[in-house]
């Protein structure tokens, strides 16, 4: 389990794709890299993974196909910049929202605005996943939890706003117009969206 709290951003150093298969290496810090161990999981962009290698402060991580093509792991270069979630612990903080690190679909940012002290992105998303994105709702965007201000669920568009030491810790400060970004849904607002969902088709 994650919480959302992003706790850095992390050069990608070395790729390696193969079929059906990129493997990639990313510099941590000494505090993320400390007490890490082969086997464990690491938030990766929101995109749960599971250490293969350790070399220093080093470690590497296996990307199968189906990752791939659903997330934004696809797309990633050596050289870009990552952000990275340790494995929460029992009795850690949960600053964010609890996150699971599975990605639901990818969101694309249509606008961008700027003003003093904040940036506002809107992202669209297919329509179906609209019914899980409500207005002051949580949201998983490339692992940060972070609060949806203004769901059009007929334009399949949200926006949130960034403060400056959100877009200074995260890769929001980088991110531009056509960018995609990994998206999970809140598992609480997901289970009752489809229960509910449920229980009035039963109904009729």
């Amino acid at each position: 389990m994650y919480t959302g709290i992003i706790q850095a951003l992390c050069p990608v150093v070395e790729m390696e794709d193969k079929p059906g298969l990129k493997t990639f290496v990313v510099e941590l810090p000494d505090s993320l890299i400390t007490g890490l161990k082969i086997g464990a999981s690491v938030s990766i962009d929101g995109t749960c993974f599971t250490v293969t290698k350790i070399d220093g402060v080093r470690a590497t991580f296996d990307a199968m196909q189906e990752t791939l093509a659903k997330t934004t792991i696809g797309e990633l270069k050596q050289g870009d910049r990552v952000n990275i979630e340790r494995s929460a612990k029992m009795g850690d903080e949960i600053g964010g929202h609890p996150m699971s690190g599975h990605v639901s679909t990818m969101a694309e940012i249509v606008s961008l605005e700027e003003s003093d002290n904040n940036k506002v992105m809107t992202f669209k998303v297919a329509p179906e996943w609209m019914r899980f994105i409500f207005s002051k709702g949580f949201i998983g965007l490339d692992g940060a939890s972070l609060t949806v201000v203004d769901a059009d669920k007929s334009q399949g568009t949200f926006q949130v706003w960034f403060i400056p030491e959100t877009l200074k810790l995260t890769r929001f400060g980088d991110k531009q117009v056509g960018d995609r970004v990994n998206l999970e849904i809140d598992p609480q607002t997901q289970v009752i969206v489809e229960t509910t969902e449920r229980i009035l088709l039963e109904r009729h």
